[in-house]
């Protein structure tokens, strides 16, 4: 049982009466995303939010002066709230909170607010004060409507606090609601994935709706300038390079910022990063992905909880999944891409992929995936244009440091995506360096690298191949040093390109049916991840192209 709080804050009883997972995500499990709607919510309430009026005791003849933002509490009832207005009327006190939209139709609000407000009511009434009825301000339409504090209005308040207390205790979430038109505009719909859980458990029939928000319009900036300084200066994030400004972007633009080699970051940068949530990622110069920064880590702790038990005892499951959905993406992108006859390797990936789905150990594990890519990669040059092979021919896989331009480039686009998977899994809540198929080592993000496994062939490499076939990647873009193989600035910036692009490509969802991009499937799959080490859904179900 999860211990509860004593005081409920009124604004969560609006949560639960809309949607008990709602509630549960957002007050028990501290998740919370931002959408339109509550960031236009937050702007209606600027005002109101800064406070001010006067709010005397209730043994005052007259003890409310148009109070704003007020914090009132009732131990007794195990009640919150900050009221938005409190307005005082012949020795009446009337609670006033302000809405963006409109009213409905058939009445003063909708049910989850007229709750809300009776919640403030009855710690009114238990504080003292005369109040037997509050209103609501809608800013869109400019009225006010009044709710009368009946004894049928606050019995249900009271019923549904009792409520809400006992779901808060349950050790896991309630369901998803099925197929309710509340899910669109809900802000937390691309963490709870509703349709997409009651697709695994078999709650609804037939294909998911798209719900998940459409990509946001920020994307990551790459700085690989050696001797850069990044700064901000009024919210815009400056790159300098010997003290002149060359690349000014605004914050709010920007959702990863990643530095390579010999770059240098400000404090108060890194600190802005934090507040909007932007992770700040390091890499060595030849590209070797190095660390880190982000803000406070999640507040989701019982997801950590079950991580670390699941990693202990049973990833092998989930383990299972990750590799068989790596065996099938290589065999795909091998039949797509193949100049020349590859049956053989084909086949054999085929017989790989089940036998692998059969495993009993992580060990048989290991011997089935590295079997699957002496296969893979013994094709792979037959993937790559003849007319450029020299260059970039390619013997097999070798790293670190890689010894040919093909393997350097194989070996910078992994840590490109590990990085994107790392951040993705700290957003999210878990803890990045504890895999269930990679074993912990320092400094190394085991669950990004196990995400990664079923990404390897269908992003990475693909785009390897686009790059060198399609000539974005030129013979001279590449330094070799003791014998190992690094890219030169502008063969960077280029890879870097086409690997953004690769992100943003919009694919059909082989399990849910929607379209969807690269770089929001890499969130979808960390999520089910979450959701299959919750319980939530019975298995993980790996992204695997036809």
């Amino acid at each position: 049982m999860t211990e509860v709080p004593d005081l409920v804050p009124a604004r969560m009883v609006n949560e639960f009466v809309y949607c008990p997972r709602l509630f549960y995500l957002e007050w028990v499990q501290s998740r919370f995303e931002d959408s339109s709607d509550t960031v236009h919510g937050r702007y209606v309430h600027r005002r109101v939010d800064e406070g001010g009026g006067r709010m005397g005791g209730s043994s005052e003849d007259d003890p409310v002066s148009n109070a704003r933002s007020v914090l009132v509490s009732s131990e007794r009832l195990g009640l919150i709230a900050k009221t938005d207005i409190v307005e005082g009327f012949d020795g009446r006190v009337v609670p006033v909170e302000v809405k963006r939209g409109r009213p409905p139709k058939h009445g003063p609000a909708w049910e989850p607010e007229l709750q809300q407000l009776a919640a403030i009511g009855l710690i009114l009434r238990d504080s003292g004060y005369d109040c037997d009825e509050g209103q609501f301000y809608f800013a869109a339409s400019r009225e006010r409507t009044t709710v009368e504090f009946d004894d049928r209005l606050l019995g249900k308040t009271l019923d549904t606090v009792e409520r809400l207390r006992r779901v808060a205790a349950a050790d896991d979430a309630p369901p998803p609601l099925v197929d309710s038109p509340k899910c669109p505009r809900c802000s937390l719909v691309g963490i709870c994935l509703p349709d997409e859980t009651n697709f695994h458990t078999g709650r609804v029939e037939g294909t998911p709706r798209r719900l998940t928000p459409r990509d946001s319009e920020a994307r990551p900036l790459y700085v690989t300038e050696q001797g850069a300084r990044l700064g901000i200066s009024q919210r815009r994030v400056e790159v300098k390079v010997n003290r002149e400004v060359v690349r000014s972007d605004r914050l709010i633009d920007i959702s990863q910022i990643n530095l390579s080699g010999n770059v240098q970051v400000s404090t108060q940068l890194l600190q802005a990063a934090f507040r909007e949530d932007i992770p700040v990622c390091w890499f060595s110069y030849g590209g070797w992905f190095q660390g880190i920064a982000h803000g406070l880590p999640s507040k989701h702790v019982e997801l950590r909880r079950r991580q670390v038990a699941v990693a202990a005892q049973a990833g092998l499951p989930l383990a299972r999944q990750m590799i068989v959905g790596k065996i099938r993406n290589s065999r795909t992108l091998l039949m797509r891409n193949s100049r020349e006859p590859v049956d053989a390797a084909v086949g054999q990936l085929k017989e790989l992929a089940t036998k692998a789905a059969e495993v009993d150990s992580v060990e048989s594990l290991l011997g089935t995936e590295g079997a699957a890519a002496r296969s893979y990669f013994g094709s792979f040059a037959s993937m790559l244009k003849d007319d450029r092979l020299g260059t970039f021919d390619f013997a097999g896989r070798n790293r670190r440091p890689p010894r040919d331009p093909v393997n350097c480039l194989l070996s910078f686009l992994y840590a490109l995506l590990v990085k994107d998977l790392t951040a993705v899994v700290y957003s999210i809540g878990f803890d990045p360096y504890l895999g269930v198929y990679h074993r912990p080592r320092f400094g190394r993000p085991a669950l990004a690298l196990d995400l990664a496994e079923e990404f390897r062939p269908i992003i990475a490499e693909s785009v390897v191949i686009n790059a060198v076939n399609n000539g974005e990647v030129a013979e001279n873009g590449f330094i070799v040093r003791a014998g190992g193989v690094a890219l030169e600035q502008a063969a960077r910036r280029a890879v870097i390109a086409s690997y953004e692009r690769r992100l943003d490509h919009e694919i059909t969802h082989p399990t849910y049916g929607y379209k969807i991009t690269y770089r929001r499937v890499l969130e979808v799959q960390a999520r089910m991840l979450a959701a299959a080490m919750l319980g939530e859904i019975p298995e993980y179900v790996p992204f695997t192209t036809r």
